[in-house]
């Protein structure tokens, strides 16, 4: 516990995927040893479960359309726990700094003059990605990989297509869910084939994990069918239809991941 009469350090922590086992190790040190975790809606009660009773809880989760929780006001317990003399864990899903609204956070902490440091996490596109088995990168079908949102602030779409329509780049698109039909449409009239290889993923690395597989032509469609949960991750490129290609187009992958007994191998 940091003396009273001192101010906190706010660690801003990847809460990784959702498998526990993917936290890393630094992360469940600080966990146990913080005074507060303010944590998101993401983040698992398994994960939560590591820290064991000693710190308090504070939930400032969001969803889409669904504040529940203000930027603003996170930011401004962040400082208030700190000036308490308080260590505080920022816990995120995936990682602080990949849509984590973590460069928001790290600005405000360094106006308030806090401490702050920041633990990376196994960021959604790589830990999905590995648990469905798609490279994101491959020698032959990808030389470059794109992380992006299907929407800006503001509600806007993109508007830097070109960069969206390369035959040798994988597209990953965070909080892929609402957007989709209308860029899979977008990238079609920019350019790329409707038979473009696509794969959604709802709630990777966990044992709840579903993948979607189709095309930009029906993968919204086969999307809406599965009822995919949000939020959900969309991979765009050749490398998805290299992948697994003996799985359905919906599929449930059981994973043992509470028991740590690994996913078998084909």
């Amino acid at each position: 516990m940091t003396p009273s009469n001192a101010v906190g350090t706010v660690y801003l922590v990847g809460a990784g995927p959702g498998d526990p086992e993917l936290l890393t190790r630094k992360a469940e040190r600080l966990l146990r040893q913080t005074d507060v975790i303010l944590h998101d809606r993401l983040v698992s009660p398994e994960i939560l479960a590591i820290a064991g009773p000693r710190p308090r809880r504070v939930y400032v989760g969001k969803r889409c359309g669904d504040h529940h929780v203000p930027q603003r006001r996170t930011e401004e317990l962040l400082v208030h726990f700190a000036r308490q003399g308080l260590n505080v864990v920022r816990l995120k899903g995936g990682d602080p700094f990949i849509f984590g609204r973590g460069g928001e956070e790290l600005d405000a902490l360094r106006a308030a003059g806090i401490p702050a440091e920041v633990v990376p996490g196994v960021t959604a596109a790589l830990g999905c990605a590995a648990a469905a088995r798609i490279p994101l990168t491959h020698r032959h079908h990808a030389r470059s990989v794109l992380f992006l949102t299907g929407q800006d602030r503001t509600g806007c779409t993109p508007s830097d297509w070109a960069a969206y329509t390369r035959r040798d780049r994988t597209l990953v698109m965070y909080m892929g869910l609402a957007p989709l039909a209308a860029f899979c449409r977008e990238l079609c009239r920019r350019g790329l084939p409707p038979d473009w290889p696509v794969a959604v993923i709802a709630e990777g690395t966990t044992s709840h994990q579903r993948e979607v597989r189709g095309t930009l032509a029906d993968i919204a469609e086969r999307v809406r069918d599965a009822n995919l949960p949000s939020p959900a991750l969309a991979l765009i490129g050749k490398v998805v239809a290299g992948a697994d290609s003996d799985l359905p187009a919906v599929a449930i992958r059981e994973r043992q991941v509470a028991s740590g007994v690994p996913l078998p191998i084909d």
